[in-house]
């Protein structure tokens, strides 16, 4: 088939154990699915239903290293998480089949210009220019779930510059990865090759450059990034 502009190639991860790659179709993201972390952004996570926003593919910095500061922000904060990578697609998924649908695991950063997100907030409006900009999503290589199992306890951390920013567990999450896999389904229909970022304990802060970032989670390792 032709096309009227170059065809651009697929973004895509790399997976521990093998030569292959992990393409990716579409990255999801829920929203203050950690109780602290929901306190310090002023919601309360005793009522709130889960809540999705995107980033596009591009957006992904396959393991980690530089990344630039962004424009149009004075606040540029870390979110660490917990990445799911989707091997098989599917609507209205059950939590008890969630993880038959799960490829493997990442730890990535959710990068956000936050100043820019409170203020499109407060006029009522979309804020994905404050989450889905350039180089927004470093994203650590895949373990497949075949080799590390379904991770749903565990410590998940964040360092800058040596120092504890961010410290929590996978077991605190209000919605777990298979709850947040099915309800996600039930508004669009998932799709192999589909990212699936799981929410942030608390301790978010601000970067500027040359801060050095270290995210951590429990069995998937270490993801490194330099503010630049």
């Amino acid at each position: 088939m032709d096309y009227v502009i170059p065809l651009w190639v697929p973004m895509a991860v790399a997976v521990v154990g093998t030569d292959a790659r992990f393409p990716v179709r579409r990255i999801y993201l829920v929203g203050r699915n950690y109780p602290e972390h929901a306190r310090e952004m002023g919601a309360d996570p005793s009522r709130e239903e889960p809540f999705f926003f995107s980033k596009p593919a591009d957006a992904l910095v396959p393991g980690g290293g530089e990344v630039p500061y962004p424009p149009l922000t004075d606040n540029y904060q870390h979110e660490v998480e917990l990445v799911v990578a989707l091997g098989k697609g599917g609507a209205e998924i059950s939590p008890g089949d969630a993880a038959g649908y799960v490829f493997g695991y990442a730890i990535g950063l959710d990068m956000t210009r936050r100043d820019l997100q409170a203020a499109l907030k407060e006029k009522g409006r979309p804020w994905e220019m404050g989450k889905a900009f350039d180089r927004s999503a470093p994203i650590g290589s895949i373990h497949p779930a075949a080799a590390v199992g379904h991770p749903r306890r565990g410590s998940i951390e964040l360092d800058v510059n040596g120092v504890t920013r961010q410290r929590g567990n996978l077991a605190d999450m209000i919605w777990t990865v298979d709850e947040v896999i099915a309800r996600l389904s039930r508004y669009v229909r998932l799709e192999a090759g589909d990212l699936v970022f799981s929410g942030t304990p608390a301790g978010v802060g601000r970067l500027i450059r040359g801060d050095r970032l270290v995210g951590r989670i429990e069995g998937l390792g270490e993801l490194r990034v330099t503010v630049i």
